[in-house]
């Protein structure tokens, strides 16, 4: 059985998915770029903000879904450019107390809205 998450934390999907699925135990987070949920702008000013604004996206979903970044078991981000590896490491990681998720960074050549990073995430209760 699945449930979907939706909370209005985060910026509405931008096509045919939802925030988040729960099933089980287990809570799969869409994709989250640096966009505002109530203005819909994209805070790409600085790559530390861009970033910010997706932490503070996933974490409105794992909220909702009754859970924090000490569930997440697994990460993907995607960057546009990985010269900014560092940055996006660094606000990253405070987010995170201990026992860090398993994760994967990758370049890739562009991704929705033209923004430069986007973190997928799973959790479990």
């Amino acid at each position: 059985m699945k449930k979907v998450i939706t909370t209005t934390g985060a910026p509405a999907p931008i096509g045919p998915y939802s925030h988040a699925v729960l099933t089980g135990n287990m809570l799969f987070i869409s994709g989250q770029v640096g966009k505002h949920p109530e203005t819909g702008a994209i805070h790409n000013e600085n790559i530390d903000a861009e970033t910010t604004r997706v932490m503070e996206n996933l974490k409105a979903i794992l909220n909702e879904a009754g859970m924090d970044f000490s569930n997440v078991v697994k990460t993907t981000i995607f960057l546009t450019d990985l010269n900014n590896f560092s940055k996006v490491n660094a606000v990253y990681g405070s987010y995170f107390t201990a026992d860090f998720p398993a994760r994967e960074t990758v370049q890739v050549s562009r991704l929705p809205l033209d923004v430069n990073v986007e973190i997928s995430m799973i959790a479990a209760k």
